[in-house]
């Protein structure tokens, strides 16, 4: 027997679950202490009313011989599928058929899956800093190399997001096969304009990359005139795959289901990226399930929008509220608008690691460090808006009454 030697490359354990060790051993030794998290990217909001009524009927719906449903498509079914074409596509006038739309468990699960439907030897570049499961789902299937003694990886090429640059991604200056980007970006928090989109369709175009964009946070973007999806800039049908997920649009963390769209024009050569993907999830995905779908589908009636974007304000405040506070508090604040994440430069002298130690010590908040996004996020810090408004508010006047 042999094993995926790769995965003996990856860190020894996830970011979030080296956190999760350091806040229970801070709890352990000290039992009384009121720990406010505002690290791990999970929404604490109840799902909308129209998706528990919805999944209630379909649970009735399970329970008797006439309506029972097994087995649902490998793609997801017909009615949830129309409504995503019809209210995240068509109306914003993209031209989305079906079967380019794939449901699935998750936009983790998805972007780290389709790189089964490439070889390894392609060239990957990825963002830095940048959400970790990009870059340890090509570690495992062997795109990576080894890891440099700066923390980067032998054959990735990097993409520097910098405080320079506004935290958004300048072109490769030589060809990649691979593009991951994230907008609006985790953990960053920042947005791209349709001009700045452009310039990598445009790339990717010229070069026969493909650009894997995650819009996981489309959402929360308040700005009309930044882009939801990459499919409404010129060019991206035949370069672009795009995730998207229910989690933090509608709190669908807990029930899993999100969607990938692969349109049929984006080709390799003669081969459909759309087909390959297509049998990949039919081998190894069995569907998500019929009461989860029918709480995605509610989401978008009348009322299932209504207490959505309810959510989504509610997330979007607590995040102001935190830039606000670390502003007054002279910190250097970026993200916040268009996301539910502030990302901000921790105290001189301090590693990410060393100020999320201080942090707990001093505030009882829990953060997530920007070095456990890439090395480029050393020196930063990431905190969440999806805590509840009492803690957030809370969280923050304590952080302005520390010193730091």
């Amino acid at each position: 027997m042999k094993i995926n030697e790769n995965f003996l490359k990856l860190q020894s354990s996830y970011l979030f679950s080296t956190i999760a060790k350091k806040v229970k051993e801070y709890s352990d030794s000290n039992p009384n202490a009121q720990i406010i998290r505002l690290g791990i990217g999970d929404v604490t909001r109840p799902l909308p009313q129209a998706s528990i009524d919805a999944m209630h009927k379909a649970v009735d719906e399970m329970g008797n011989e006439s309506t029972f449903r097994g087995y649902p498509p490998e793609h997801g079914m017909d009615f949830i599928l129309e409504k995503i074409r019809e209210y995240d596509f068509t109306s914003r006038g993209i031209d989305i058929d079906v079967d380019e739309i794939f449901l699935s468990d998750g936009a983790k699960s998805d972007t780290g899956n389709i790189g089964d439907i490439f070889s390894v030897d392609n060239v990957v570049a990825v963002c830095d800093p940048i959400y970790p499961v990009y870059v340890d789902t090509n570690v495992m299937a062997g795109r990576a190399g080894d890891v440099l003694p700066s923390g980067r990886w032998s054959k990735f090429v990097y993409l520097n997001c910098t405080a320079e640059n506004d935290f958004l991604p300048e072109l490769p200056t030589e060809k990649v096969d691979l593009i991951y980007l994230c907008f609006p970006n985790n953990p960053t928090g920042m947005a791209a304009s349709k001009q700045e989109l452009k310039k990598w369709v445009d790339y990717a175009n010229k070069n026969g990359s493909v650009i894997l964009y995650d819009a996981a946070y489309e959402a929360f973007i308040s700005q009309d005139d930044l882009p939801r999806s990459i499919f409404e800039i010129e060019g991206a049908k035949t370069c672009a795959i795009e995730f998207r997920s229910f989690s933090k649009t509608a709190g669908f963390t807990g029930v899993r289901c999100a969607y990938t769209v692969i349109p049929k024009e984006l080709m390799c050569g003669d081969v459909s990226l759309n087909n390959l993907w297509a049998r990949r999830q039919a081998t190894k995905f069995n569907g998500v399930s019929y009461i989860t779908q029918r709480a995605a589908e509610a989401i978008y009636s009348e009322q299932g929008m209504a207490q959505v974007k309810q959510n989504i304000d509610y997330y979007r405040n607590n995040a102001k509220v935190i830039s606000d506070g670390l502003k007054d508090a002279g910190f250097t604040v970026w993200g916040a608008v268009n996301s539910p994440y502030a990302w901000f430069k921790v105290p001189d002298g301090m590693t990410s690691w060393d100020f999320f130690d201080v942090l707990l010590e001093k505030t009882q908040v829990v953060g997530t460090p920007g070095s456990g996004f890439g090395p480029a996020g050393e020196g930063f810090f990431r905190l969440t808006g999806f805590g509840s408004a009492e803690k957030t508010l809370e969280a923050v006047e304590r952080i302005k009454n520390a010193k730091f």
